[in-house]
């Protein structure tokens, strides 16, 4: 019941009270008729007044604590039990007194168009405990005309107390949340900072005349500076996470072209350990879709790469497809599997599939928890299925909206083709056969080269695909006996590192090869056109994008023959830090540019104004004392804005390798973003870039 209700039942019950009076006095002083009809009638009316008086009562003092009512000067003209005892008194010892109760502090006040207040206020009762009540406020009639205010309410302590707390609880996380923050940014730059110095002076040592045991050295310095770089990279993402602090893009991009290219950096990764890794594309897959490009890369390459890390023969199999409203990616290895007790805990931080301390893989078991909390971010899930000894599957299920309505596209058609796949092969072999069959053509897979040479002389085939892994003597035997069989296209599947040492397919009787993991548009480019991989033309690496072409001019060459992209250009570094002012200018001077060095924001913008003519480059760290990068490039601009020379091109570098970072510095004025630790590979296409440009 509302305040307001039982406001009116008050006043009910005191109409009902003076009706009672008002008939009891009429019996007294009226003439007696014990047989009258309408006396027992009467007082029939009477005890059902009482009774019905009796039960408002009881209702009106369960759910209301206080209740008082006043004249229009304050006099108090009745009292409830509750009202009274808050003051210390009795209810008839009230009627007539002005007394109000100690008001500690005011809370909300809200006003109804047909004038009822509700109040909310902390009192002080005479038992000294403080207390919040919410009051009903509402004008009644009162004797003789003169309007009064009654006013009914109850304890609402335990709820402003609850929502204060919940209050200060929420403030105290914000806080918090803004604080691990700040520290987030502040570990993830003095963390990167000699790291970069560490990997930087890792790679110019190695480029500088080592014998073969100085190199050993320095590569294992750098590999595990690289190792301890990706274990800081985890911690960081999950503490960012856990802060609330990870921003996810929804921007269009193409699902299938971001997978295919993890696939293939991982793939040397996979090939060092022998295990191959594959990819399929579902028929249907629509891959233009609105999300974050980016953290899906990651995701898989916390999934794959976990699977490659665990795997110790056989390999990994990606597959890519969709459901009605969401893309589905599965990742299949031929690993030693998950206990089924131990897939729970998978996904907690700090836990591995292996707990035990004799467990054969470092790392720190976040991956996964970071991948969890990604995939829910997306509003997506993750499943785990694992049989021990025979490898495990990972399933990520992400809605991500389709960017437009682009049908996939079908492959071209291989209609009453038949092509025989020599390879050992648990997914590469497989998915193969499984695009060649969308296409119309019959897919035939043997394991070995005896069982090929069987097919071979029983059927005739259009194409011949083999693996080099079954070894140079028996593909090779499987060129000729296919090229004397009438096959009309003979391919080689190659890793790189196959490639490098198999050299040319044409001396061993083949037409062309396929670079593994296998490109669906490379296999039917090969088959489509099978006399034009020879020797004389064959395809680019598939897992590197060809390098553009350097002029080896006096120019552009230096003393060692090597290219020198920054031969004549002027570089402003603005770098607080020494060793990595060191390494970034030893890394410029090397590739022929002459730099300038500015210790921070100040010295940089001294420099601009000082110099005869513009910077090429300028790369700027952001984290400098006294006028960090953000505030030393806005500057830049505005006098590029009043017509004053500035560097051509505007580079940031920062530790603080987050997104939110990189949109800030180019909110700033930057063109370009260099995270720390610096790749130093970098470097020339910056430098090529202002060459061209200029």
């Amino acid at each position: 019941m509302s305040l307001q209700g039982i406001a009116m039942l008050v006043l009910g019950l005191t109409v009902v009270g003076l009706a009672v009076m008002l008939v009891v006095a009429l019996r007294r002083g009226g003439p007696v008729a014990n047989e009258s009809d309408d006396a027992e009638a009467m007082q029939d009316r009477l005890w059902l007044l009482a009774e019905s008086e009796e039960r408002y009562r009881a209702l009106v003092e369960a759910t209301t604590e206080c209740i008082v009512q006043r004249d229009d000067r304050g006099r108090i003209t009745f009292a409830n039990e509750g009202f009274a005892a808050m003051l210390g008194a009795r209810p008839l010892d009230l009627i007539g007194s002005a007394v109000q109760l100690q008001i500690l502090e005011p809370g909300e006040i809200a006003q109804r168009a047909d004038g009822v207040r509700q109040v909310e206020e902390r009192v002080l009762p005479v038992d000294g405990r403080p207390r919040w009540f919410s009051f009903i406020e509402m004008p009644v009639q009162g004797t003789g005309g003169a309007p009064h205010w009654l006013r009914a309410g109850c304890d609402v302590t335990a709820r402003i107390e609850a929502a204060r707390s919940l209050d200060e609880a929420k403030s105290r996380a914000e806080s918090a949340n803004i604080a691990k923050s700040r520290f987030l940014a502040t570990v993830s730059h003095e963390f990167r900072t000699p790291l970069n110095g560490i990997l930087g002076m890792a790679d110019l040592v190695l480029e500088t005349g080592l014998d073969a045991e100085q190199r050993t050295y320095v590569e294992a310095v750098r590999t595990s500076g690289k190792a301890l770089l990706s274990l800081v990279d985890g911690i960081l993402d999950f503490s960012r996470i856990e802060a609330g602090r990870l921003d996810l893009a929804a921007e269009p991009f193409d699902v299938a072209a971001t997978v295919e290219g993890v696939i293939e950096l991982l793939a040397p990764r996979a090939q060092d350990k022998g295990l191959e890794i594959a990819l399929d594309v579902s028929e249907d897959f629509q891959a233009q879709r609105i999300g974050d490009a980016d953290r899906v890369r990651q995701i898989l390459l916390n999934l794959a790469g976990n699977a490659i890390k665990f795997t110790q023969s056989g390999g990994v199999g990606v597959v890519l497809a969709q459901t009605a409203d969401a893309i589905v990616l599965s990742i299949e290895d031929t690993g030693p599997g998950i206990p089924e007790e131990r897939i729970p805990a998978l996904f907690e931080e700090f836990e591995q599939g292996d707990g035990s301390a004799s467990r054969r893989h470092e790392g720190t078991g976040l991956g996964l928890a970071i991948t969890q909390r990604l995939v829910e971010r997306m509003s997506g899930r993750i499943e785990v299925s694992s049989k021990p000894g025979r490898g495990s599957v990972f399933r990520v299920i992400l809605p991500l909206p389709l960017a437009s309505e682009e049908t996939a596209q079908r492959p071209p058609s291989l209609r009453a083709r038949k092509i025989l796949i020599v390879a050992e092969s648990p997914f590469q072999a497989p998915y193969l056969a499984r695009r060649l069959s969308r296409s119309g053509a019959a897919a035939v897979i043997v394991p070995n080269v005896e069982a090929a040479l069987d097919a071979l002389s029983g059927a005739g085939f259009d194409a011949l695909i083999a693996d080099r892994a079954l070894g140079d003597g028996d593909v090779r035997r499987l060129a000729t006996e296919a090229r004397r069989g009438g096959v009309r296209c003979s391919l080689i599947l190659l890793s790189p590192f196959d490639r490098r040492e198999f050299g040319a397919p044409g001396a061993a009787g083949f037409d062309s090869y396929l670079i593994k993991p296998v490109r669906a548009r490379s296999l039917f480019d090969r088959l489509l056109e099978p006399g034009v991989g020879s020797a004389a033309r064959e395809a680019p690496s598939e897992t590197r994008p060809p390098r553009p072409a350097i002029s080896a001019s006096v120019d552009t060459l230096g003393t060692n023959g090597r290219p020198m992209p920054g031969r004549g250009r002027r570089v402003l570094l603005a770098e607080d830090n020494p060793i990595n002012a060191l390494l970034a200018t030893k890394a410029l001077e090397r590739l022929g540019a002459t730099v300038t060095l500015a210790r921070d924001g100040i010295d940089a913008l001294a420099a601009i104004e000082a110099a005869p003519t513009a910077f090429d480059l300028a790369l700027i760290d952001i984290r400098m004392p006294g006028l960090d990068g953000l505030e030393t490039v806005r500057r830049i601009r505005a006098r590029e804005a009043e017509g004053a020379p500035v560097p051509r091109q505007l580079v940031a570098l920062t530790a603080n390798a987050a997104g939110e970072d990189e949109r800030a510095a180019r909110d700033a004025g930057f063109d370009g973003f260099l995270p720390k630790p610096l790749d130093l590979k970098a470097l020339p296409g910056l430098l090529e870039w202002r060459s061209q440009a200029a």
